[in-house]
């Protein structure tokens, strides 16, 4: 039940969370065919990738302003732009045109990621409850569902533009719930003037970039590891990202038990441990079976430590902080935006999916001397 009661509390954020899973569910099933009308090789589409990392961490540097700016209305704005971006991807026939449009994509897309996690964060410090793995949580679950439903469109003949047209309705649907007002602060926080906790925030969001590095790697190269590696069919490629998406689902709706029962950095090393893994499943997957239960155990594994990230980061700093502190960490773990598509398009090139896959087991395991670190440094934040 705690599951149940922590999207009731957080519902308005866990809207906002879907909406954005619902976009990158449907792109990372399309992405062999955008990739295959774009006619460029693995290195260049990895290039072209970066474009939403130029846009996500744009706009996360400008998302606290924003949140002061539209108040209650921010995530109802941002979902507004965003409805807007998702229409372009579908329609760039040239590489150029596909890089602007996941620019602004990125852009849309970080904005209203740092409002909405500030707005849980708000929650979890009103209702003194952990509350981000919950709506981290409801972000996979609409992943998966809209990679599935994608796989069938795609089976069905939908082209990409018609099913990003789609998505864009159902959006400006979710944007009619999502006002919400922000914390009001105590004469005492807002008078407070000590500075900013560096150090505690920076390892937080190195935390939260090998999460969202490794994650991002498996989302935009799944289905073409299955479809090429593995030689799957169309709706077999859908599954891999339907696969982490779901069980990324299931590891963050049961993240919100365990985080209420251990320690967040008990819960880091176990997850890191099981997202490497997973990932080695991946890269020796003899078939597209072998390749899901792979996509399975990183799902699993990787799927708390951005959360918990991102929640500790939230913690770390007084109430007139925390969209900045928020931000700041949202910016390190999406940088990995940048990374992930160079990482893998590289490697790709070089030496094969396989190897690329492999790397990410290497990558997960970093996270475990990171959150050390965090203890260490963050003076009890982390238990």
């Amino acid at each position: 039940m705690s599951v149940v009661s922590a999207i009731s509390l957080s519902r308005r954020p866990s809207a906002a969370f879907a909406a954005v899973g619902l976009f990158w569910g449907t792109f990372a099933a399309y992405v062999p065919v955008i990739k295959a009308r774009l006619g460029v090789d693995d290195a260049v589409f990895g290039l072209l990738l970066l474009g939403s990392a130029v846009g996500l961490v744009t706009a996360m540097w400008l998302a606290p302003r924003a949140d002061r700016i539209f108040g209650a209305r921010g995530m109802q704005v941002a979902a507004a732009l965003f409805a807007g971006a998702v229409l372009l991807p579908g329609m760039a026939t040239v590489g150029m045109a596909f890089a602007l449009a996941m620019v602004a994509v990125g852009m849309a897309s970080g904005l209203l990621d740092v409002i909405m996690n500030a707005r849980v964060a708000d929650l979890e410090a009103r209702h003194s409850r952990a509350l981000m793995n919950a709506n981290h949580g409801m972000f996979s679950l609409a992943y998966g569902l809209s990679a599935l439903l994608s796989g069938a469109f795609r089976e069905a003949g939908w082209p990409p533009e018609q099913a990003f047209a789609a998505l864009a309705l159902g959006i400006v649907a979710l944007a009619l719930i999502l006002r919400m007002d922000r914390d009001t602060l105590s004469e005492e926080e807002a008078s407070h003037t000590g500075a900013f906790p560096f150090w505690p925030v920076f390892l937080c969001g190195a935390v939260v970039f090998v999460a969202f590095t490794s994650e991002a790697t498996v989302e935009a190269w799944s289905a073409l590891h299955v479809e090429r590696t593995l030689g799957g069919g169309a709706a077999e490629g859908a599954l891999g990202p339907a696969t982490l998406g779901l069980t990324m689902a299931v590891g963050r709706f049961g993240g919100q038990a365990l985080s209420e029962r251990f320690s967040e950095l008990t819960v880091i090393v176990v997850a890191a441990l099981m997202a490497a893994t997973g990932a080695v499943i991946v890269a020796v997957a003899p078939t597209p079976v072998v390749a899901y239960a792979g996509f399975g155990v990183l799902g699993l594994g990787v799927s708390v430590i951005g959360p918990v990230g991102l929640a500790l980061a939230g913690k770390a700093v007084a109430a007139r902080h925390r969209t900045d502190a928020i931000a700041r960490a949202a910016v390190m773990g999406f940088s990995g935006f940048f990374v992930a598509p160079i990482l893998m398009g590289t490697l790709s090139q070089l030496f094969g999916l396989r190897v690329a896959f492999g790397s990410v087991a290497i990558l997960m395991l970093t996270a475990i001397p990171l959150a050390l670190a965090v203890r260490r440094r963050g003076k009890g934040v982390v238990g």
